[in-house]
């Protein structure tokens, strides 16, 4: 897998990734009305408002080919990651988190993270270090775990 940095006409190909993920593996677990939210907030537009908030984006690819993606807010919110299905369960969700990890310590962050994990997605979280700050909450629909690492840097 090649990692290179995402730019904002990349939005398109990083929404038609994430948004099938999203309706495969986090939908089942929403209201209808919290589905409708999270829809929303994976298409094209969306992330291209992320872009202009100042969310940082690594892409995964393979033969040039979007396979993963990763995004964090403010330079420590782990606000996505999403690996195709066919490329599930061979490290490269590892793998993008480790580069984007580094990424964020070199540019000043002091070794904490946070994340609102999906359900099906907490315990690779916690394979990682993460710790659940709370049992599963819902907000508008939307079930997540939120979660915080602390690095002993």
């Amino acid at each position: 897998m090649e990692i290179r940095t995402a730019i904002y006409t990349d939005a398109e190909e990083i929404s038609q990734l994430i948004e099938p993920l999203v309706t495969k593996y986090i939908l089942p677990s929403c209201s209808v009305q919290g589905a409708e939210i999270l829809l929303k907030s994976m298409r094209r537009q969306s992330i291209e408002s992320y872009f202009k908030s100042g969310y940082q984006y690594w892409l995964g690819e393979v033969d040039n080919r979007l396979m993963a993606v990763i995004g964090i807010k403010e330079n420590s919110h782990l606000y996505h990651l999403f690996v195709a299905d066919a490329f599930q369960g061979k490290g490269y969700a590892r793998q993008l988190w480790h580069f984007a990890k580094g990424e964020c310590l070199a540019k000043g962050n002091l070794g904490v993270f946070t994340v609102n994990s999906a359900l099906n997605a907490a315990p690779v979280y916690r394979k990682w270090g993460f710790k659940a700050l709370s049992e599963v909450r819902e907000r508008s629909g939307i079930k997540d775990i939120p979660m915080r690492l602390q690095l002993e840097l």
